[in-house]
């Protein structure tokens, strides 16, 4: 079994400037990554799609090409095209890479595995047509494909990027329905979010190009439903008190991103409601420790910051971890670290104010809208399931099987928790979440009957 100082999983910003630190700190390092080219979902194919699409991607998506370098440095193994499905608490991952699985350890672990886009069930979201705005910029970045009569619908940063890209692709969406309301309650976070104006005056100028274009935008949406017959056919909702309909081809889904806390969760590390940003959050001190020591975690996968923030916690991460493995004294730690913290912070003050701005979707659910797409269970079952005694994720198994399918609840776990926890009349932190178990993602039989034998052992007929 090989065996490094450091194990990185997730080749986005945090684990790509936590790979070059730790690097140039004299420890070896081995980065696990599923995509067949680093950066991350936020920097996905930059090396490749920057000289044909950085024009339509835009200045902060080419600031990917300064991180890349990382996976070439010096004493960085980095293993692309590799799905990580076991972690235990003592560094040893087993993984698998072009059909063949295998496993390794590390002195450390840190996790860097980024967001997830929080799911948005509506009536008529499994339809053919229907994905998230992430995902069709993944397409647009990957193979320079763009969603042609598409619809923009939920709330966030990240719908107004996408629009834009779309612009600039020749592509403009029929529209945007927003659904956050007026300004009042995050207008208390302004006076301090002032102090990240770069980031608001990128907002403020991302408005500004879709006016120009002339994209249309209806605001404060409700009673949202895509209709069609096979596949997507017209958004409904209303707007100013009258229902509208737009015929379209694609809807693209988005209301903010959450912490990807399944290898966390996995490894039983502790975790704390996160009311400002609504979800679960592993729990870590100013350095990106878990509550196990050798463990830990930096970027988005920790809390959302963005990727400007999850490069500045990499590196604090890298920090200490080379100080603990003796390659740093703390002096030095420190003394590097003060002008990290310092970007940092300035990343982090205009986030509350985002928080406040575009808050999920929270509309009733109907009691026939899916919930769980992997097992088909709707909204009503796991009200029906709270009503006969559940009172969180994990019992919902045995209820209506919620969270049993191959994504282990990525993208209902939020949605079951929030339902159980208004039918009980209880906390989303009381409710909880998943106990997720390993495989963490898929394997097959074949890819284990291939596995290296542990060092010592010999096979046996």
């Amino acid at each position: 079994m090989k065996k490094y100082d450091l194990a990185i999983i997730g080749a986005g910003p945090a684990g790509l400037a936590a790979a070059a630190e730790a690097s140039a700190a004299g420890l070896t390092v081995v980065m696990l990554d599923e995509q067949a080219r680093s950066g991350g979902q936020i920097y996905r194919d930059v090396e490749r799609a920057a000289p044909t699409r950085g024009t339509i991607l835009g200045e902060d998506y080419l600031h990917g090409l300064s991180l890349i370098g990382a996976t070439r440095a010096e004493r960085v193994t980095y293993m692309p095209r590799t799905t990580v499905w076991d972690i235990t608490p003592d560094g040893e991952l087993s993984y698998t890479r072009d059909g063949r699985a295998d496993c390794l350890q590390a002195k450390r672990l840190l996790i860097a595995t980024g967001a997830l886009e929080r799911p948005m069930p509506l009536p008529g979201w499994t339809l053919p047509g229907v994905m998230t705005a992430g995902a069709a910029q993944i397409l647009l970045k990957q193979s320079g494909l763009i969603s042609r009569r598409a619809v923009l619908v939920g709330s966030g940063p990240l719908l107004y990027l996408v629009a834009v890209q779309m612009v600039r692709a020749g592509a403009p969406p029929l529209a945007l329905l927003e659904t956050q309301g007026l300004i009042v309650g995050p207008a208390r976070h302004l006076p301090r979010a002032l102090m990240g104006w770069r980031v608001l005056a990128k907002g403020m100028g991302l408005l500004a190009e879709l006016r120009q274009a002339g994209v249309s935008r209806h605001k404060r949406v409700r009673e949202i439903s895509i209709e069609g017959e096979g596949q997507v056919g017209k958004v409904r909702f209303e707007a100013k008190q009258t229902m509208h309909e737009i015929s379209c081809d694609t809807v693209l889904l988005h209301h903010g991103v959450v912490p990807n806390i399944q290898a966390s969760r996995a490894l039983r590390l502790e975790h704390d409601w996160d009311a400002g940003q609504d979800c679960f959050r592993p729990r870590i001190d100013d350095w990106g420790r878990s509550s196990a020591r050798n463990i830990f975690i930096a970027g988005d996968g920790a809390g959302i910051g963005g990727a400007i923030a999850a490069e500045h916690a990499g590196r604090l991460a890298a920090f200490e971890i080379a100080r603990d493995l003796g390659r740093m004294v703390v002096a030095e730690r420190d003394r590097r670290a003060v002008p990290t913290r310092r970007a940092l912070a300035k990343e982090h003050v205009v986030r509350p104010f985002l928080d406040a701005a575009f808050p999920r979707y929270s509309e009733a659910l109907a009691d026939d809208t899916i919930v769980c797409r992997c097992e088909e269970v709707t909204a009503g079952e796991i009200r029906r399931a709270a009503a006969l005694g559940c009172t969180g994720p994990n019992q919902s198994k045995a209820f209506n099987r919620a969270g049993m399918g191959p994504c282990q609840g990525r993208y209902c776990g939020l949605t079951v928790n929030r339902l159980l926890a208004e039918a009980n009349g209880a906390s989303p932190e009381a409710t909880g979440y998943y106990r997720l178990r390993p495989p963490i993602k898929p394997v097959t039989l074949g890819e284990l009957a291939q596995m290296k034998q542990p060092d010592g052992l010999e096979k046996t007929a």
